[in-house]
């Protein structure tokens, strides 16, 4: 299941017209390591994994809407990240590329 929303997120990350070449890549690459953490989390924290895919997926859909509503991308990186904060200490490799999804994906627009 959080292999597939992952998947979701990068087709829609490829196949959005707004994204610049070199973020694509760089969200894709993010994404890999996002599924390697997730995956991982999922064996002994299933809910947390899901949901930080889920907010994962909420906040790329916002940040690659045609018409962006900044407030709601706002809501979906906030969610995002507080999906990973009580795991800060125990998978600060997770907090990091988390981190990183949402700086690209709130920078996209500028």
């Amino acid at each position: 299941m959080i292999e597939d929303t992952i998947g979701k997120i990068e087709a829609r990350i490829q196949g959005a017209d707004t994204i610049k070449e070199d973020r694509r890549r760089e969200l894709v690459q993010l994404l890999g390591t996002l599924k390697s953490e997730v995956a991982e989390l999922s064996k002994t924290h299933g809910d947390q994994a899901q949901s930080i895919a889920g907010f994962a997926e909420v906040s790329a859909h916002e940040a690659t809407r045609t018409e962006r509503n900044p407030r709601l991308l706002k809501l979906s990186l906030e969610g995002l990240s507080s999906s990973v904060a009580e795991l800060r200490e125990s998978h600060p490799r997770l907090a990091q590329i988390v981190n990183a999804i949402s700086n690209t994906l709130s920078n996209l627009g500028i």
